[in-house]
């Protein structure tokens, strides 16, 4: 508002500000920051604003993408939601050094400054599409407050700073809804981003995976079970932000968006300034059911929704379709003799289709029921599929005469089934075998069709389900390594020549593919350690290219997997140009990185040792590589026992 200046009793003179008085928030949405940053600004809406950074990068144009997208999605969240913003200004800082990705302080919204810089040169859409996520995220917070993908996840705290939960077992009233919404208005500013399909691949999917095991809470938990610093810690985690947005997302679809933003603007406006719990959402979602007759529940919205919020975990439904019964029970893990018992029934939306046409919606609101129209009839043709578009939390376990079906289907004409049902069809039938529900011969029989899978997304799921995480060792994995090689590479080649021709000939077509850049390089490492022999000639013909001219970039897509094979099928010159390359002035950290790892792919037992040489020294590594440097080795196959002796003898 103001700045003078005074003295002091001793005469010292003091620079006073004063600001405006807030409005009336949360205590920890309070911030200040002190520093000598330039700013870009612009004003949307009559609001005000700045992104504020270190000089240099202002002066280099790297906070310009922020800025072009911030005001847009201000404007489609207050259009959205139909909430005006209450404050002047919002500056958004980005600091070289902070703890986590952003904080939706309420008009002072801080980032760490990798989640909003976007270099003009970086041709490649995944870097855009995290800085869109995190500022979506934490301007939502902007108005209830209600991170991962930080810029968008910053814009979107709409939930939490105008309407903040009364305590934090509600925390996922801040944080889903954030989450979720941060996907809207991420695909509002990048369209061309396939956003549900990044939502099913980062949020969805991920958190299945963990919420099995054992210990694991519920999405809202009793408040006197919350106390202590410890506790509220450890509510930031993916049950909170990943489960909160599932269960959002499967909210909005059964509700339909309309009905559920119309609840969202009515909720925030009564509790605008104030506290809520989620009982109060249910109360003004429920107030605009009642008030119209398109969408039937089968049971009031706080008894639905707080069986998927005050239960841990989630269903497995499974199915008998020549009878039409579905059943539904807690996904457990049967591999574990557990004592524990579980009773716990969902109200289950359940969105299906048959022989490719959508069908009306139907719920599950017992453990047991027989629904007479999903029986199957006799002709192969007949088939059903649920939960389509993974549009509710919970996983499939179809009968066999439903999966030949689907394994014939998708042998003939795959994309009959949607790209994201493809995709949850089979993580369901992995997740199944991998928790004792099934053999893996039946989740087998739902890849053989694989060679005509062109989603990288999809694949890459395939990949996390079938190879090993420790993929650079064939002798901890030789049981399995030759039948993935013989079963694996045959369905691997097309999509891997579709893309190799890319990197061949133009890979600046793949800028707008974010499966390809966040993906393509497990694709490629697989292809190599399966043994491709493509693979390896183009990784040496790559890399021999950066060795004559050392200007030359290596595609960033592949560029790890490229460096390593480049190094494993070279000699003593292949990895000596690797070591220059590292010591290079201006090699940047994610250079060294890549290098570190790829000078520990030789395949001469002698390079290997004067790599874990030059480990020890002082003058040539930092002290906390030497420990990367040897689990680098230790992985390898020739280098397991070169590991182990080094250590031994320099212990």
């Amino acid at each position: 508002l103001d700045v003078s200046e005074m003295k002091d009793e001793n005469g010292s003179l003091w620079t006073v500000t004063t600001f405006n008085t807030s409005l009336k928030m949360s205590t920890y949405l309070t911030a200040f920051v002190i520093c000598d940053f330039d700013y870009v600004t612009r004003i949307e809406q009559g609001n005000e604003i700045r992104i504020w950074a270190r000089k240099e990068a202002v002066k280099n144009g790297y906070v310009d993408y922020a800025l072009n997208i911030t005001g847009p999605i201000f404007s489609f969240l207050e259009d959205l939601l139909n909430v005006s913003y209450p404050l002047p200004k919002t500056d958004l800082v980005a600091l070289p050094d902070f703890g986590v990705g952003g904080m939706e302080n309420w008009g002072l919204i801080t980032f760490h400054e990798s989640s909003l810089m976007y270099l003009p040169s970086d041709k490649f859409t995944s870097r855009k599409a995290l800085i869109a996520l995190i500022v979506s995220h934490e301007l939502g917070h902007q108005a209830c407050d209600v991170e991962s993908y930080l810029f968008i996840f910053c814009l979107f705290k709409w939930f939490g700073n105008l309407v903040t939960m009364k305590w934090w077992n509600n925390l996922w009233l801040n944080e889903g809804l954030t989450s979720y919404f941060e996907y809207l208005g991420a695909a509002f500013v990048e369209p061309m981003l396939s956003l549900d399909k990044i939502f099913y691949d980062h949020v969805v999917q991920p958190v299945l995976r963990e919420d099995i095991d054992t210990g694991v809470r519920s999405l809202s938990e009793s408040e006197d079970k919350i106390k202590g610093s410890f506790s509220l810690m450890s509510l930031f985690d993916s049950i909170t932000y990943n489960k909160g947005a599932s269960i959002t997302w499967m909210l909005s679809g059964f509700l339909t968006e309309k009905l559920f933003i119309r609840a969202l603007t009515s909720y925030l406006k009564e509790f605008s300034f104030s506290n809520a719990n989620q009982d109060d959402l249910w109360t003004h979602i429920q107030m605009v059911i009642d008030a119209q007759d398109e969408v039937q529940l089968p049971a009031s919205v706080k008894q639905i929704m707080d069986s998927w919020t005050c239960q841990k975990g989630f269903p497995v439904l499974t199915l008998n379709l020549t009878t039409g019964r579905i059943t539904q029970e807690q996904f457990l893990n049967k591999n574990e003799n557990s004592s524990d018992s579980y009773n716990n029934t969902w109200i289950i939306p359940i969105s299906w289709m048959r022989n490719g046409s959508s069908q009306p919606l139907m719920w599950l609101d017992k453990s047991s029921k027989v629904f007479p129209e999903m029986r199957l009839s006799e002709s192969e043709y007949d088939w059903i599929l649920l939960n389509v578009n993974l549009s509710g939390y919970y996983r499939v376990n179809y009968d066999q005469l439903n999966l030949k079906r689907l394994a014939h289907l998708l042998d003939n004409d795959p994309k009959a089934i949607p790209a994201v049902s493809r995709f949850q069809l089979i993580d369901d039938l992995f997740a199944l075998t991998h928790f004792g529900y099934i053999q893996i011969e039946t989740a087998l029989e739902l890849t053989k069709y694989l060679a005509k899978e062109d989603e990288l997304f999809i694949w890459n799921v395939v990949l996390l389900n079938l190879v090993p995480e420790n993929m650079e060792s064939t002798l901890r994995n030789y049981e399995v390594y030759p039948l993935l090689k013989k079963y694996l590479l045959k369905r691997m080649l097309p999509i891997y020549h579709y893309y190799a021709g890319f990197i061949r000939q133009n890979v600046d077509a793949l800028e707008d593919d974010y499966f390809a850049q966040v993906y393509l390089e497990k694709l490629f490492a697989t292809a190599c350690w399966l043994g491709l022999q493509d693979c390896l000639n183009l990784s040496s013909e790559l890399y021999a290219e950066w060795m004559d001219n050392p200007e030359y970039k290596i595609p960033f897509l592949i560029r790890r997997t490229v460096c390593c094979y480049g190094v494993a099928v070279g000699s003593d010159k292949e990895w000596n140009f690797a070591w220059e390359m590292y010591n290079r002035s201006d090699s940047t950290k994610e250079d060294k990185d890549i290098l570190l790892s790829a000078m520990s792919c030789a395949q001469e037992s002698w390079l290997l040792y004067r790599y874990l040489q030059y480990g020890l020294s002082d003058t040539l590594f930092s002290s906390n590589c030497t420990s990367i440097m040897i689990l680098y080795v230790v992985t390898k196959d020739i280098g397991h026992r070169i590991a182990w002796e080094f250590v031994t003898e320099n212990w």
